[in-house]
């Protein structure tokens, strides 16, 4: 622009200030909502009925922090069948056999179509239908059998529940992430001569784990309060813990507020583990959008 035209050129502008912006109801409404917030805070410290003292004395009580050890066991058990079978189920929902993408597609509909709740109780009652169960060929000679009552126990019952559900929640996850890398990257790997196996383990994974991991994670503190559910089979982690002593004495809700506590420490330090790795694996997106940057800096 010339000088004629009214608008500062060469020094003038490094002369202007900078006047910031002032976002007066920003501070209004955060004014707001923590006088609310301090308000709700005061009232639950200062009322009796909460009994603060009953929910310290059972916070690290040895029944709860069995059933707190038995929750993160099953969390990682679950989500551990949870990734490999959902990642077998996405490789055959995007394979070319016509009979694998089927079979996928039948297991999604029956464990993404019923409730979880249901799919607990029934493998906990698999021993109605099936008091022997036998490994052989169809109508063929049998390899083996065992008897369901002595191996289907609340644990394995709790595992399968929510280990094969959590399958077909991450089977879509895995598959969006690998459709979510272009077909040319793959093209090109098999046109140097690399095979199936290697392209998607150097190839494909390494760049659909920035679409896989954010849902991953989440799917991951989802699975840490579902674990709750089991307490309709009896099986003893941090809610039935806090039910069983709750029951016995009556107070239950400092005993709820215990359990709540712990699966708020839980999901706040997976919360930031979830960061950190969400970080790691977007470091490639900040360096190509870095890139231009440079440019301009190398260029004047």
């Amino acid at each position: 622009m010339t000088q004629g035209s009214g608008w500062p050129v060469g020094r003038d502008v490094e002369k202007m200030e900078v006047v910031p912006l002032r976002y007066y109801g920003r501070w209004i409404t955060a004014l707001a909502l923590g006088v609310v917030l301090a308000g709700l805070l005061v009232s639950m410290i200062t009322n009796p009925r909460f009994k603060w003292d009953i929910v310290a004395h059972y916070l690290f009580d040895d029944s709860i922090i069995a059933g707190l050890m038995m929750t993160i066991w099953l969390t990682v058990a679950a989500m551990g069948i949870g990734i490999v079978l959902g990642t077998a189920v996405a490789l055959m929902r995007i394979s070319d056999n016509p009979v694998l993408s089927n079979i996928a597609g039948g297991y999604l509909w029956i464990f993404r179509g019923t409730p979880l709740l249901v799919q607990l109780i029934f493998w906990y009652n698999l021993s109605a239908l099936y008091p022997q169960i036998t490994i052989g060929f169809p109508f063929g000679p049998s390899l083996g059998s065992f008897d369901a009552n002595r191996y289907i126990t609340v644990y394995v019952a709790a595992l399968l529940g929510l280990g094969l559900n959590e399958g077909a929640y991450m089977s879509e996850i895995v598959r969006s992430g690998l459709n979510a890398v272009a077909t040319g990257q793959r093209e090109a790997a098999e046109a140097l001569g690399m095979s199936r196996f290697r392209v998607m383990a150097r190839i494909i994974l390494p760049q659909a784990m920035r679409v896989i991991i954010p849902p991953t994670g989440n799917q991951l503190i989802g699975m840490l309060k579902t674990t709750s559910l089991v307490s309709v089979i009896a099986l003893q982690e941090l809610l039935y813990s806090a039910q069983l002593i709750y029951t016995a004495n009556f107070q239950t809700i400092p005993l709820l507020i215990v359990a709540s506590a712990w699966y708020l420490v839980l999901t706040t330090l997976l919360s930031i583990g979830q960061y950190f790795v969400e970080r790691h694996f977007g470091r490639s997106d900040r360096r190509v959008a870095a890139a231009p940057d440079v440019a301009i800096e190398s260029g004047k």
